[in-house]
């Protein structure tokens, strides 16, 4: 490209080839791909169903990094949403050129003049919340009808835009606002070719050069525009800039220099912006348009690997990290179990009422006084029978109350100890997230120790009647067994038995008289029962952080399924 007058083009601007400068030539796997407007099914399907596993995936637990992951996460949906896949499904659509930069840089005033007439607003008072601004051509409107880019633009049709290229007016990359920088990247991740513009007192800034470093690494299509050069610092700025962009890979990038005009309101001059609009009428046409779009996209889809793998990495410390959670809570848990073992066995459930009620039962004159006559013959007759029925149900009504108070503390001293684990010093990377997504309350615990108790009790009626029917060692046994049967009842017999297992020994005594040949055995059984229920408890407090640990994407082999996704776009 020749120099116009007051613009000084940093190296020739197109190839004799006319192949876009920056965008080599494709092989024959990319001609088969660009030879026709719709991209093969099976990618584009690929590239899809990897955007949905992105979308899809969470990092529930706060890790270091965790925040560069999500942005990175963010960044790869909105690459994968608004670039790929509608880049894929429709590769004859517009090459979206999006006009970058920082504030002041005359993005605006750039494209106005491109475009022979003011269609976005430009200058320094202009909204900072104003929406972005995508000019093409009006007979490109159906191709660019289902492009998600327009659900954050305001479209404008122009008959002065090459057919085939979409000039697209994004936020400053340094707004003030930090939805405009969010806007101004999510617009670069959309685009087909940057055109980013700078000047001369900005190029140096930090912030435009990280930008175009990511830019370089998925091979995204990039020109420079050099804004508001002073002819007297015009060769010092050029070779300082050319040095710089060489630098950040990218030699063979345009570079158009636009001269200092001094202030000025409306559009610059034709010939000021002819070089950069000739090289944009260029890159309109058809094949040239796809080599440009084909490069991006070709490059877009070489960066996803390490990028997804990025991910994934991130997704699996995920992982590990609630493995670690896991294995400190299994370790937790192993001291409040063997307490809840200990406070059965220490007879806990027997105590206060429990102890109380069986008192009044076995006082003088009460239907489980003297269970026995002299002779070693149980009492009974029908009356006392009908006594000692309705005393039962009292005594299992306190006895099933004293087991589900003395189960709820286990839980709640298990759940005290399962949440120290993870709040202290010594509390193992994301355990605090796990702590907020524990469901708490004491209603769950309560409901699970009730149903715990009345089971138990429930429980105790089996065993009773079981010993009643079991085979008897001798005639004498047998006898008792029928004597007891007639005269305490299954559920009299199961209220002295589960009144034993809890740890009452004066109900172990009485126990021994009725069923001397099978008492002790009937007693651990149910005391063994309670214990598992006991231990069963804690296994509810521990439950509650395995729900929150069930979350998808904590899982062993969460990473997989981001890591397959890339396979099969990598075949």
């Amino acid at each position: 490209m020749s120099a116009q007058p007051g613009i000084v083009p940093a190296r020739t601007s197109a190839p004799t080839s006319g192949r876009p400068a920056g965008a080599p030539a494709s092989g024959s796997a990319a001609a088969d791909l660009l030879a026709r407007p719709l991209a093969q099914t099976s990618l584009l399907d690929a590239v899809r169903d990897l955007r949905r596993d992105v979308e899809a995936t969470t990092f529930p637990l706060e890790l270091d990094g965790i925040e560069e992951a999500r942005a990175s996460r963010a960044r790869l949906v909105d690459q994968l949403g608004e670039h790929l896949v509608p880049r894929l499904t429709e590769l004859s659509a517009p090459a979206v050129v999006v006009v970058a930069g920082s504030t002041g840089a005359g993005k605006s005033t750039l494209v106005n003049s491109l475009v022979g007439r003011e269609v976005t607003a430009a200058g320094v008072l202009r909204p900072t919340t104003r929406e972005p601004v995508l000019v093409h051509h009006p007979l490109d409107t159906d191709l660019l009808s289902h492009h998600p880019v327009l659900e954050s633009v305001e479209a404008v049709a122009v008959d002065t835009v090459p057919r085939g290229i979409a000039l697209l007016d994004a936020p400053d990359l340094d707004s003030v606002l930090e939805s405009n920088r969010a806007s101004a990247h999510r617009l670069l991740e959309a685009a087909d070719l940057w055109l980013f513009v700078t000047t001369a007192a900005r190029y140096g800034d930090a912030l435009p050069w990280r930008v175009l470093e990511a830019a370089v690494e998925r091979s995204t299509s990039i020109a420079m525009v050099l804004n508001r050069v002073p002819a007297a610092s015009l060769p010092t700025v050029r070779g300082d800039l050319l040095d710089r962009l060489r630098a950040h890979g990218l030699g063979g990038s345009p570079l158009f220099v636009v001269p200092d005009v001094g202030p000025h309101e409306g559009l610059l001059e034709a010939r000021v912006v002819a070089p950069v609009l000739r090289w944009l009428t260029m890159l309109a046409g058809p094949d040239r348009a796809r080599t440009v779009v084909g490069r991006t996209l070709r490059g877009a889809l070489a960066a996803l690997r390490p990028w997804v793998d990025e991910l994934a990495e991130a997704v699996q410390d995920q992982a590990d990290a609630a493995e670690r959670i896991a294995a400190v809570l299994d370790d937790a848990a192993a001291g409040p179990r063997e307490e809840a073992e200990r406070t059965i066995c220490a007879g806990a459930v027997a105590d206060g009422a429990v102890r109380a009620r069986w008192t009044g039962l076995t006082a003088k004159g009460e239907p489980f006084a003297r269970l026995v006559r002299r002779s070693g013959r149980v009492r009974g007759g029908a009356r006392l029978a009908r006594s000692r029925a309705a005393a039962v149900e009292p005594v299992l009504a306190d006895l099933t109350e004293s087991a589900a108070a003395v189960l709820t503390a286990v839980g709640e001293r298990a759940g005290t100890t399962l949440r120290a684990a993870l709040s202290g010093p010594d509390a193992p990377p994301g355990a605090p997230s796990l702590l907020a997504l524990w469901p708490a309350g004491d209603q769950p615990r309560a409901g699970a120790a009730e149903r715990a108790a009345r089971a138990w009790t429930a429980e105790g009626a089996r065993a009773a009647r079981a010993a009643l029917v079991a085979p008897a060692a001798d005639p004498q046994a047998a006898a008792r067994r029928r004597d007891v049967a007639r005269a305490v009842g299954e559920d009299g017999l199961a209220a002295v038995a589960l009144a034993a297992a809890a740890g009452l020994e004066e109900a172990a005594d009485a126990l021994r008289v009725l069923l001397p040949d099978v008492a002790d055995a009937l007693a651990e059984e149910l005391r063994a029962d309670l214990v598992r229920r006991a231990r069963a408890q804690v296994d509810v407090e521990r439950a509650g952080a395995d729900e929150a640990l069930a979350d998808p994407d904590l899982a062993a082999d969460a990473s997989s399924r981001l890591r397959l996704r890339l396979a099969v776009l990598k075949g």
